[in-house]
């Protein structure tokens, strides 16, 4: 019958493989991987940051990548409610800053479960 599906490649010699590369090619590609995985992890890590900044937190909040992504989903359904209910029309267009700060409030209020209506933190 048909021979199983060992792992093949493993104690082969050098000769069967590709054109061998010399010691110091191996060397150079494992340097130039290490050096663009550190550089898409730095790009990741920046990404990350820039995200966190956007996102209304709480003080207890240390988020993880993934707890950042879906709380950035929520937010980002959350802005869509906001966005349909038409309240930041009536209210505080007039001062940005109120806005962002009564958003940032209403997002933390929502996440815990409450009511989010922007209208009970007008002074």
């Amino acid at each position: 019958g048909g021979g199983g599906g060992g792992s093949a490649g493993s104690g082969g010699s050098e000769a069967s493989s590709s054109p061998a590369l010399s010691f110091e090619d191996l060397q150079t590609q494992r340097v130039m991987a290490n050096i663009r995985e550190r550089q898409r992890t730095q790009s990741l890590n920046e990404a990350f940051t820039s995200l966190r900044k956007i996102i209304p937190t709480l003080p207890s909040d240390k988020l993880s990548k993934i707890q950042t992504l879906k709380l950035a989903a929520r937010y980002i359904d959350f802005l869509c409610q906001v966005l349909q209910s038409d309240e930041l029309d009536a209210r505080g267009s007039s001062c940005n800053y109120v806005a962002h700060d009564r958003l940032s409030y209403a997002f933390s209020v929502w996440r815990m479960g409450g009511a989010w209506s922007l209208s009970t933190t007008s002074h």
